[in-house]
């Protein structure tokens, strides 16, 4: 898809009867004079094997089958375009042309669509295709010019027709375009910044992974390193703050708690920067730990342990991209995790034997701001709009939970569904949420349950879930205690379907069996 029709509005499929009056009476030009090819008054069938625009004219490989059934094949040229598959009866007016005397409907196996279905194709459904042909149409005086093209389709159950398009501006030729069915004849053309974004999200995202390491790292050494007062005192003071404002279990306990876990777990910075809001970025986690980067890094030149080439070497691979371009280094990475993968796996940075306690405090600081950001462009990058017209929406982010003295990560992923018709509602903000189909993935270690994810959704006051637990013991366990939680869910007025507890993981792949449920349960 190129740039010109980035802000194109909805498009008219062609009119199919005008455009089979235009071909009635067509001379197609032989690339190859052939007398004889057919005696006079002959007639026979053609199939156009294949399309190529060459300028403003359009070259057809066609197979001709006579009466006689010998088959011949010819190259020919044409002002107008015939999709792949199309079949005709031509004569032969004379040695270097063929004359359509007949346009038959459509080929054996490809339809020519100047009307949509959409019993098949319903409203929002993303289509994709690609440019074969695009023309100018008679333009009248005082009317905007038009441009008619052939696109095939390469998505959906229409996968190999071709569209006949006009648009108010031309479609590059080979170009790959993905447009939305508005009715059955027009589409509108999704805009090309918003792919590109996506690649782009998708691209930094892959890099961003392989410089974050698990937040409990961190905050262990913030935890001891204060404790034993081995930090200047300003580093001392934002390291109680961020403590501090870690919740813990009894607090993730009630909604409005969690609320605010949510709300302060970083992945809402730049919203919150952007609405003019410094006041609540106090207890935000990804601020107070940027905090505590620009903090350290003017301490480290004084540092008596301080060595410039493993600073230099250690910093470009962990520093996220704000710092790191600041500083003008470039980080050459390790393996790292498929994007998009949930949950993000753990990870730690090793401790060199040289490090100074700064040094080692910022690579760990830096670090994790980067699996904070790491989550937030895995929730970005899984923000789109499905096949089917959909709206997905994804936050995914990680809550540092205080279990005693130590950490615990937990790990969620947040998806909301609207369908066109909840988009296009006019009252949209002030209806229930819940009326939305919602999604919910979490994962987190709580000792001595070991790791433990659960998917659930939930739509209409209907919901199902599934968990895994790793170990057989916690399995059994759960399992023993869904009829209680089953119970206490229909009690908050939910209908509650599956809910089931497995020993494993999660299956991998872009679709799980949990997944696959959600989709049979709300065809």
């Amino acid at each position: 898809m190129t740039g010109e029709i980035n802000s194109l509005g909805p498009q008219a499929l062609a009119n199919p009867q005008a455009r089979s009056a235009a071909m009635t009476g067509e001379l197609l030009k032989l690339l190859q004079p052939q007398p004889a090819l057919l005696a006079p008054g002959e007639t026979a069938q053609a199939q156009v094997l294949s399309l190529r625009q060459v300028g403003q004219d359009f070259q057809l490989l066609l197979q001709l089958t006579q009466t006689n059934g010998r088959q011949t094949t010819v190259q020919t040229s044409a002002s107008q375009p015939l999709p792949q598959g199309s079949e005709l009866t031509v004569s032969q007016p004379n040695a270097g042309n063929l004359s359509i005397t007949v346009q038959q409907a459509i080929a054996r196996s490809v339809a020519t669509l100047t009307q949509l279905d959409t019993r098949q194709l319903p409203p929002g459904t993303l289509l994709q295709g690609k440019v074969l042909t695009t023309q100018t149409l008679p333009q009248a005086a005082g009317q905007p010019a038009l441009f008619r093209s052939l696109v095939t389709l390469l998505n959906t159950a229409q996968a190999g027709a071709t569209l006949n398009i006009d648009s108010p501006r031309p479609l590059a030729l080979g170009s790959l375009l993905s447009a939305r069915v508005q009715g059955e004849q027009s589409i509108s053309f999704v805009p090309l910044s918003g792919r590109q974004e996506q690649l782009a999200i998708t691209q930094h995202l892959s890099a961003q992974l392989s410089r974050q390491a698990s937040l409990p790292g961190l905050l262990a050494s913030l935890q001891q390193m204060s404790a034993e007062q081995r930090l200047p005192a300003d580093v001392r003071a934002s390291v109680s703050t961020l403590l501090a404002s870690l919740p813990d279990m009894e607090q993730l306990g009630t909604a409005k708690g969690l609320a605010q876990a949510l709300n302060n777990s970083g992945a809402f910075l730049e919203a919150k920067l952007l609405a003019g809001a410094p006041a609540a970025l106090a207890p935000d986690l990804k601020a107070q730990v940027i905090r505590l980067v620009a903090q350290l890094l003017p301490g480290l030149p004084g540092s008596t342990q301080f060595n410039p080439a493993v600073a230099a070497s250690t910093l470009a691979q962990v520093l996220p991209g704000m710092v790191r371009n600041a500083l003008g280094m470039l980080g050459q990475v390790s393996p790292r995790p498929a994007p998009g993968s949930f949950p993000l796996p753990s990870r730690l940075l090793q401790s060199g034997d040289e490090e100074g306690d700064l040094e080692q405090l910022l690579r760990l600081a830096a670090a994790a701001i980067s699996r904070l950001q790491s989550h937030q462009l895995a929730g970005l990058e899984q923000t789109r709009t499905t096949a089917d017209g959909n709206l997905q929406t994804t936050w995914q982010l990680e809550i540092p939970v205080r279990n005693g003295q130590e950490f615990m990560p937990l790990q969620v992923k947040l998806q909301r569904e609207e369908t066109p018709e909840q988009q296009a509602d006019p009252e949209r903000e002030q209806r229930d949420p819940l009326e939305m189909l919602w999604r919910v993935e979490l994962a987190f270690d709580l000792s001595p349950l070991g790791p433990l994810q659960v998917q659930a959704q939930i739509s209409q006051g209907n919901l199902s879930s599934q968990l895994w637990a790793e170990l057989p013991s916690t399995a059994q366990l759960i399992d023993s205690q869904l009829g209680k939680l089953r119970a206490r869910l229909v009690e908050r007025g939910l209908n509650v379907g599956e809910l089931l507890c497995h020993h494993g993981t999660p299956p991998q792949g872009p679709r799980t069996h949990l997944e696959q449920r959600w989709v049979d349960e709300n065809a």
